[in-house]
């Protein structure tokens, strides 16, 4: 249903499907301007696709309530749109040309364009996040001020504190931050019982983390025919994701890796060669215990959760957030 997480269950399987298509309207609905340009630059990345996992984590949570409660698919579709405005921002500050398989905005557009255009997306939630209540902005709030947190520590860089520390930090904040709420969000205005929202909060955090982890483990550990991705495009871009930062905290890392992973690599030998190294690394083996540790605590949070298809289905997506990078 998303991204090669499939749902088992036929009836779970219905509900959400229900939901998303409901959020697409939403999504369409919210966007539509008296500016026509303003509406047709929203819909570029909302007509994109994608894999729609908030709304998905969302909806999954509501299960542990009534999943047909009127806010449930308005709070998904909210969290959705706030997605989308980082991504019209990121693709700015990464001077992206493509995003989705399609041209990015800032690239059809320019740049003012796309951060205008992010910047209405967050208006617009931000328009519909009324009618969830004064409690519920005040968090999403909280989650907008981490989003940006985030963000501004990747590009301020760690300075003296803990690398390996601060970038779990950083992929808290600018992942993990929103699909926490999204689950939250989905329990919560099913009228889950509040450990129960607590606990899918918890589970969004450690699950959002985690698929950074998995992402940057494909990028150095997966063949492109594989994954799907071009191996190395963080050693391309000079980004040093986990695997990475412990190769470098580790005494024995052999010391071209770490010439290597001191510049960006533009020829294409120089990757092949550092993919190579740190394939062989105790970083990469380091950064698979980490993420084994996350899917262990996330099943420790939905062993919590009433025994239902939907807990087996959020099971099924932390095992799939671990497999997909075997």
């Amino acid at each position: 249903m998303s991204g090669g997480f499939d749902i088992v269950d036929e009836a779970l399987a219905e509900s959400v499907r229900r939901g998303l298509d409901q959020v697409e309207l939403m999504l369409h609905d919210a966007v539509q301007s008296d500016f026509g340009f303003a509406t047709e630059t929203s819909l570029h990345l909302v007509d994109a696709g994608g894999k729609r996992f908030r709304p998905l984590f969302a909806l999954l949570a509501a299960q542990f309530g009534d999943p047909d409660a009127e806010l449930v698919t308005k709070s998904a579709a909210i969290v959705e749109m706030v997605h989308l405005a980082t991504l019209y921002h990121d693709d700015v500050m990464d001077e992206a040309t493509m995003r989705r398989g399609a041209t990015s905005a800032n690239a059809r557009w320019d740049n003012s364009v796309a951060i205008l255009t992010g910047d209405f997306l967050f208006a617009q939630a931000s328009r519909l996040a009324a009618d969830l209540g004064t409690e519920a902005v005040r968090h999403l709030a909280s989650t907008f001020e981490a989003l940006v947190t985030g963000q501004m520590r990747e590009t301020v860089g760690h300075g003296d504190e803990d690398a390996v520390e601060y970038y779990l930090k950083v992929i808290y904040e600018k992942t993990g931050s929103l699909i926490a709420t999204a689950g939250r969000f989905g329990a919560l205005f099913s009228g889950a019982a509040d450990a129960h929202v607590r606990a899918l909060e918890r589970i969004g955090r450690i699950l959002g983390t985690g698929f950074q982890i998995s992402d940057d483990i494909i990028d150095i550990a997966s063949p492109a025919a594989e994954s799907g991705k071009t191996p190395g495009t963080d050693l391309r871009e000079g980004v040093r994701t986990l695997p990475m930062l412990f190769a470098l905290a580790d005494p024995a890392t052999d010391p071209r890796l770490r010439e290597l992973l001191s510049r960006p690599l533009s020829a294409d030998a120089e990757v092949a060669e550092a993919l190579d190294l740190l394939r062989d690394s105790r970083g990469l083996v380091r950064a698979r215990e980490t993420l084994d540790g996350y899917a262990d605590d996330a099943r420790c949070e939905l062993a919590s959760l009433p025994d239902s298809p939907a807990r087996e289905a959020l099971s099924s997506l932390v095992d799939y957030v671990v497999a997909r990078t075997r």
